[in-house]
């Protein structure tokens, strides 16, 4: 028998699936294959359904031809009419054959490079936006000049899926009805190119005035960067500079895309600097306001929305703002003389946030200066005007209004790589000078201690906490400002500083700014009504009063501003800080009460220095802050914030801020419970039996162990008449090797309501503190080995009585020691 090779037997893969058996390879990717055509055929059928469904009720895509739009009405808080966008249409149509052909390239190549290749819907647009909003986070649009189109004409602006389905379908309906020329066509003319332009034929008029077929290249490509965002883009009502750097965008594009040259973009893109606008003439009240709040209408539901007719209900005091444009018009041009070229105000609610009264420039129509929006867009340098936010981080830090800093004149070496030696505003120094008064009088040299003291980085956190969002806590901002913080080196914009403000009107609590109240449709639908403002404290009512009493008190400032100034209105109770820059660009006034907070700049907008003899509280921006105060003062509530009940009044030695010494005159100062003074100042000392006044301040940014600060003090004394501040000789020498020690909280002989007991320890001395030991009722509870000048321990405390003794050593082996007496959850004694 013939040999019969063995068949190999083939192994067989195999899936058990209950019910069913065994399936093989073979059969496992027929079921597949089935499952998956079936789920295709079922797709299929879901999308033409959806799309059946959203089909029913389209508008025809005839009407595309047609011009069409309602007006845009702006009212004030009372319902009264502001402004009515559109009511006329500013439109100029356009024939297709009168539109240049580098303008219809330029409005492809930024706003749909495959226009000429899809069929009304981009599907690579589609993804990409998904993929941008997200995957990425970054809000992006997908739509094709097509769909656009029928966004503007016949759909709303609402971002919902529905809407994207009937802009999709009717996009393929167009595509099929038009041809691509016709498509562009409809689309130039409908689209909105900023302010009262719609279409480029009126846009042409308005910017060149010139008719499209006569636009260069450099003209075609600003027109078609406008629609994305016309109120950012336009050169009239825009953000300064933004149309240049998008028609920059543009050109770009279109040299990619072939349309032009390189060396033609080049020469382009020269000529932006040369561009001439048409003068634009606008009859309008709150111009500024109007735009401002359109942009975020624009940025939330798309340009097209203006065109389509709202009704926007504001924040605005119409009467209230009337009144300030003239008030500021006035006065700016009464200020001529002193190069003063442009003037700005915001006023707000500081309860609720709202915007009442917003001049964004003296006079919308002026060439030179009108167009810019200064109050929202304008980062200047605030001045004096942070010295209250820099007061307020002290007194967190304990310091308190009685604090005495040396106004003397003082070196602070290395700051932005010079020596620096602030002056004051009267060009004198005043010595020992309570916190109080520095504030009042805005004097230099104590902020810029004040901010060595409490630290750049813990300043510029609380100005970012209460709404200076350029001045955040980076490193780069630490490097760049250095002490020169304290007195506004920073940049900050009107609106930010005035809500700032607003914080400590509003007794720490800081609000969000509003414009809109509520927004209905063509319909009469409310589409957007104000909701609650997002509130957040960044400030302790106790603190925020402080503040507001020293800023209040008209005594406070008359060393500098006399008993006289515009910083006061009569039978009126308004706290208010002013603010000029050493090179006198800059010029403020930012004040407040409970019904309302207000700030005024003057300046001008290309950063010109005005005239020297401008002068804080006589000339510039506190005539406007007066008199506009007066008029808002009629409607709205005075006063400032009544006194928490964790602030008391103690009276005090009125020099040197101690408790009251032997004859000396006194004055009355509040005081957060627990940081008042329990001793007469530590500046008075006896040496054999004789008085002397002997100031120690250590400088606490030396770097090579001078200490400039205290040498800058004793070259003061020695100059002083008063024989107390001389000839301490070695006893004074040897006594700044001693160490003082005071117990900040809680307060001797008070109740602490908690068993967690808190005690914040201040150490003074110009050597280095080595060892800080705490005793309760006489047993030894904790000893630190520490450097630090200023100490918190916490201790779990029972109930009961206590005496809390703290004891501190320096590396010269001095001591020194304090206590106190309280009582847990009952009375002391």
């Amino acid at each position: 028998m013939a040999y019969i090779p063995r068949r190999r037997q083939s192994r067989s893969f195999g899936i058990t699936i209950p019910g069913l058996g065994k399936l093989n390879k073979q059969k496992l990717g027929m079921y597949v294959g089935v499952g998956l055509v079936g789920m295709i055929i079922f797709g299929f059928v879901c999308a033409f359904g959806l799309f059946a469904w959203y089909g029913r009720d389209l508008p025809q895509p005839g009407k595309l031809s047609e011009a069409r739009g309602s007006s845009t009405v702006f009212y004030d808080r009372e319902g009264e009419i502001i402004y009515e966008m559109y009511k006329d249409k500013n439109r100029i149509p356009v024939e297709g054959d009168e539109i240049p052909e580098m303008l219809k390239q330029a409005t492809v190549a930024i706003e749909d490079k495959r226009f000429y290749e899809h069929k009304g819907v981009s599907e690579f647009g589609i993804l990409r936006a998904f993929f941008n909003n997200y995957v990425l986070g970054n809000p992006q649009g997908g739509s094709t000049i097509t769909q656009q189109l029928i966004k503007n004409v016949l759909l709303s602006s609402e971002r919902t899926l529905p809407r994207k389905i009937k802009e999709a379908i009717l996009a393929f309906e167009v595509e099929k009805r038009y041809t691509k020329d016709e498509i562009l066509t409809m689309y130039l003319n409908e689209n909105p190119y900023g302010g009262s332009f719609w279409g480029v034929g009126s846009a042409a008029r308005g910017y060149f005035n010139k008719d499209p077929k006569e636009l260069t290249l450099v003209e075609a490509a600003i027109l078609a960067g406008l629609p994305q965002s016309p109120s950012r883009y336009s050169p009239f009502i825009g953000e300064e500079g933004a149309w240049k750097v998008r028609a920059t965008d543009v050109l770009r594009r279109m040299e990619e895309d072939e349309y032009i040259t390189e060396d033609q973009e080049e020469a382009a893109v020269k000529q932006l600097d040369k561009v001439k606008f048409s003068s634009e003439q606008l009859s309008i009240t709150a111009p500024h306001f109007i735009f401002y709040l359109r942009n975020q209408i624009e940025e939330e539901f798309g340009p097209a929305v203006l065109n389509q007719g709202i009704e926007v209900k504001t924040t605005l005091d119409l009467e209230m703002q009337k009144k300030a444009e003239k008030i500021i018009k006035d006065e700016i041009e009464d200020l001529e003389k002193y190069d003063v070229g442009n003037g700005a105000l915001v006023a707000l609610d500081p309860k609720n946030g709202e915007i009442i009264s917003y001049v964004g420039s003296y006079d919308y129509n002026n060439e030179a200066y009108g167009k810019f929006d200064v109050v929202s867009q304008g980062n200047r340098q605030p001045g004096s005007t942070l010295k209250p936010i820099e007061y307020a981080t002290a007194f967190e830090k304990g310091y308190t209004p009685a604090t005495v800093l040396m106004d003397v004149e003082t070196t602070f070496p290395n700051q932005g790589g010079d020596d620096y030696v602030p002056k004051n505003y009267d060009g004198k120094y005043h010595g020992p000078t309570q916190i109080r008064f520095a504030l009042g009088n805005s004097f230099n040299v104590p902020a810029v201690k004040m901010l060595a003291m409490i630290g750049l980085r813990d300043f510029l956190q609380q100005s970012y906490d209460m709404g200076l969002t350029s001045l955040e806590p980076t490193q780069e901002n630490i490097d760049n400002l250095g002490l020169s913080a304290s007195l506004g080196g920073g940049e900050t914009t009107l609106l930010e500083l005035v809500s700032a403000y607003s914080v400590f009107a509003n007794e720490g609590t800081k609000t969000e700014i509003q414009g809109i109240l509520e927004i209905k449709d063509h319909n009469g639908k409310s589409i957007y009504k104000k909701k609650k403002p997002v509130e957040k404290e960044v400030l302790s009512p106790e603190i925020s009063f402080l503040i507001s009493h020293i800023l209040s008190d008209n005594n406070a400032r008359v060393a500098t501003f006399g008993t006289g100034s515009y910083l006061q209105v009569p039978g009126k109770t308004v706290a208010v800080k002013t603010g000029t820059t050493d090179d006198k660009k800059d010029n403020w006034a930012v004040g407040y009460t409970n019904g309302i907070t207000l700030g005024v700049w003057v300046g001008n907008n290309d950063g010109q220095v005005m005239n020297p003899a401008i002068a804080s509280g006589a000339t510039g921006a506190s005539p406007i802050w007066h008199n506009f105060m007066v008029e808002l003062l009629k409607k709205y509530d005075d006063g400032i914030m009544e006194k928490p009940d964790d602030v008391e009044a103690v009276t005090i030695d009125a020099y040197l801020g101690g408790l009251p010494k032997d004859g000396n005159p006194t004055r009355s100062e509040y005081f957060i419970k627990g940081t008042e003074p329990t001793d007469i100042s530590p500046y008075y000392k006896t040496f054999d039996g004789k008085e002397y006044i002997v100031i120690n301040e250590t400088d606490p940014i030396s770097t090579d162990g001078k200490n400039r600060w205290q040498e800058a003090i004793d070259a003061w004394a020695a100059s002083q008449s008063d024989e107390r501040f001389k000839n301490a000789g070695d006893k004074v020498k040897a006594e700044s090797e001693n160490i003082s020690l005071s117990i900040k909280s809680p307060g001797n002989e008070t109740t602490v309501n908690t068993n967690d007991v808190e005690v914040k320890v201040k150490i003074s001395t110009d050597s280095t503190v080595k060892r800080v030991r705490f005793w309760i009722n006489d047993e030894e509870k904790k000893t630190l080995e520490t450097d630090s000048k200023d100490i918190t321990e916490k201790f779990n405390l029972p109930d009961g009585k206590y005496t809390i003794k703290i004891q501190a050593w320096n590396d010269k082996d001095k001591s020194s020691d304090s206590s106190i007496k309280i009582g847990v959850n009952q009375p002391w004694n």
